[in-house]
């Protein structure tokens, strides 16, 4: 299995667990009960039961119950954070799914990403653009459908929903974030997953924060190869393979919001699977991955010496 067969698994059973956890009643707030639902148990913050008994029994108790599984959840995340960067984004966000799924779709029918990108060569007709558009808003009627059922009962909504019974509440939450999901998978997903995301930001203040984090590499040393590399875009095949349409071959500071999805390393491979040295991109993490922020001139100097 390569590593993308092994994204788009990981990706798509997230996303699949997404949809299906408040179906299932594996997580979902229940604004008519007025607690969260785990499992399909209640979860509450109720602990009346446990203060009446005695005290030191009751703050062991609520120290195990409540306060140690979110601080061990909250270090281990802060430590694959650390060590790996945005993996969460790149591995298992369904969000991003929804980016490089109509990164692809707009790249085949459009000739580009991104509506802000220049066409390699333009697009024919008005066809083209419905093709991007339909699936785009029934994309996002799927997840305003989906956010909606994390605060209401699923199966009646689910059942109201087809048999068109839904209360004006549900109606117009619906339509308004089908709505906004629309204009964001359509002309701003990649800006949300740079700057609007807080989980995405918070995730990139740590990975920066450590100089040895895994990062992707480029062999500077064989930096020349890359002159006869040529794609039918504008950019190099790296670049255009990022989701998120950084310079795949410069300095860490510079990939702030890199995602570790791979795809830039994937698409060098290709263009390099007959070289025997293989691809200029690689992941790297220690004093390998500190070399990634130097300046070329910097690096260069350090190898003469």
């Amino acid at each position: 299995m390569t590593i993308q067969q092994a994204r788009t698994l990981t990706r798509s059973a997230f996303f699949l667990l997404f949809l299906l956890a408040p179906l299932l009643d594996i997580f979902r707030f229940d604004l008519t009960l007025g607690h969260f639902i785990l499992f399909g148990q209640a979860w509450t913050l109720d602990i009346s039961d446990i203060l009446a008994g005695d005290s030191v029994d009751a703050a062991i108790r609520i120290f195990t119950r409540m306060l140690l599984p979110l601080i061990a959840f909250i270090a281990i995340t802060m430590l694959l954070i650390w060590k790996y960067g945005r993996i969460y984004c790149g591995w298992l966000c369904p969000h991003f799914s929804v980016v490089e799924m109509f990164n692809t779709l707009m790249l085949k029918q459009l000739n580009r990403v991104t509506v802000w990108e220049k066409p390699f060569k333009p697009s024919q007709g008005i066809y083209p653009k419905i093709i991007v558009a339909l699936p785009s808003i029934l994309m996002a009627f799927v997840w305003a459908v989906g956010l909606l059922s994390y605060l209401l009962p699923p199966k009646p909504l689910l059942n109201d929903l087809i048999q068109a019974n839904l209360s004006f509440g549900a109606t117009l939450f619906i339509s308004v974030a089908t709505l906004i999901f629309s204009f964001d998978f359509i002309f701003t997903r990649h800006v949300f997953c740079k700057y609007g995301c807080a989980l995405g930001l918070f995730q990139s203040l740590i990975w920066m924060a450590n100089k040895r984090a895994m990062v992707i590499k480029f062999d500077r040393q064989r930096a020349k190869i890359c002159r006869s590399c040529s794609a039918n875009t504008p950019d190099k095949p790296c670049d255009a393979a990022c989701p998120m349409r950084l310079p795949t071959r410069n300095m860490k500071r510079a990939k702030f919001t890199c995602t570790q999805c791979g795809q830039c390393i994937a698409a060098c491979s290709k263009v390099q699977q007959h070289n025997p040295q293989g691809s200029l991109l690689h992941w790297v993490s220690g004093e390998q991955a500190v070399e990634v922020d130097r300046p070329a001139n910097i690096i260069a100097t350090k190898e003469i010496k």
